[in-house]
């Protein structure tokens, strides 16, 4: 699925949508450029979860764990990470596992412990249609 996007707030409102809709064990994992919305979409996802608490990018902690919502959120991000053995030492396999949502920025970087249920989410930027213009394509991979 392709869903085009004008502004942040509708970036916002799409990762909401999809937090509303989530599951217990849902993971979703996030890729982009820098600067494309990806903290964006994921404070909306957070925000359709029922989370309040400000919501901001795990960089320096490759998890944040948010309990406040309908289910437990976990956003990783793991752009910094070294090689893909750190990601035992935080437990990421528990996390996915488990009955909360798992959102992975920068997924690619750690795609060969990816689990084989998930879906994929790719934001694109195409200044040709506009500074605030996103494609958006969501994979659900089984």
């Amino acid at each position: 699925m392709v869903i085009e996007t004008r502004s942040p707030e509708e970036t916002f409102r799409l990762g909401e949508q999809l937090g509303e809709k989530s599951r217990p064990g849902q993971v979703y994992t996030l890729t982009g450029d820098l600067g494309v919305g990806k903290t964006v979409f994921t404070q909306g996802l957070a925000k359709g979860l029922g989370i309040d608490e400000p919501v901001n990018s795990p960089t320096f902690t490759i998890v944040q764990v948010y309990e406040g919502g309908r289910l437990p959120f976990y956003h990783f991000d793991v752009y910094r990470i070294g090689d893909v053995e750190e990601m035992d030492e935080v437990g990421f396999e528990d996390y996915i596992m488990g009955d909360g949502v798992s959102l992975i920025e920068w997924a690619d970087l750690i795609r060969e412990i990816l689990p084989d249920k998930r879906t994929e989410i790719l934001i694109e930027k195409d200044l040709e249609q506009g500074f605030d213009y996103r494609k958006i394509t969501i994979t659900e991979m089984e």
